[in-house]
């Protein structure tokens, strides 16, 4: 698998315009793989694959991410959309993966414990699980929680995340069975930004 720091870390706004190119070389599917994005949000790294020929299965479990999706790709040859949770998901299908990443998505915001073996699973030998996200802060590992303001009259939403150092994401990764597991953290391009991305990738 090869994840290119170049792309990575070109523009300011490689998430935005670059993604799709990294998700491309970083999953290495060839025309007729099936590939699953966990978090798909509105779609735009799953159509892209889809135009190479890559059958793709976009999931979040937001219906609003999925509305503005379906309003956009939804005629996209290739492309399936679903709203579902991602272990709920990954455990109802039947035919499997060439590959499965998640930008910024349910890999950061669903319990390794039950997320990672769920993948596994569903994973084709050979297969390959590539995901990104910030690092963790120093000190803060494991389940983090916060509170996400919404009406006067509403409590809270609660949004649980998953952070852990490189070696951490390393080892849980074997300990579920991946192997050729590389985690590590790009620095973020030239500019003000210093929060660099986390870049994960292993094979089934």
């Amino acid at each position: 698998m090869t994840v290119s720091g170049t792309v990575l870390q070109s523009s300011t706004a490689w998430r935005r315009t670059s993604t799709a190119t990294w998700v491309e070389s970083s999953t290495n599917t060839s025309a007729g793989g099936r590939v699953l994005d966990l978090g798909c949000g509105k779609g735009g790294n799953a159509a892209h694959l889809a135009g190479l020929g890559v059958r793709v299965v976009g999931v979040d479990v937001s219906p609003r991410q999925l509305i503005a999706a379906r309003e956009r790709w939804g005629a996209t040859p290739g492309l399936e959309l679903h709203q579902a949770e991602a272990v709920t998901f990954l455990r109802g299908d039947t035919e499997g993966f060439d590959a499965v990443y998640s930008v910024y998505g349910a890999v950061w915001f669903t319990d390794p414990a039950q997320l990672l073996p769920a993948i596994r699973d569903r994973l084709r030998p050979g297969g390959r699980l590539v995901f990104s996200q910030r690092p963790a802060v120093e000190g803060c590992y494991g389940c983090q929680a916060s509170y996400i303001p919404r009406g006067d009259d509403e409590d809270p939403l609660v949004v649980k995340r998953w952070d852990y150092e490189p070696d951490g994401w390393e080892r849980l990764l074997r300990e579920h069975g991946y192997t050729d597991v590389d985690a590590r953290v790009l620095a973020a391009p030239p500019g003000n930004r210093t929060i660099g991305t986390l870049i994960v990738r292993a094979r089934a």
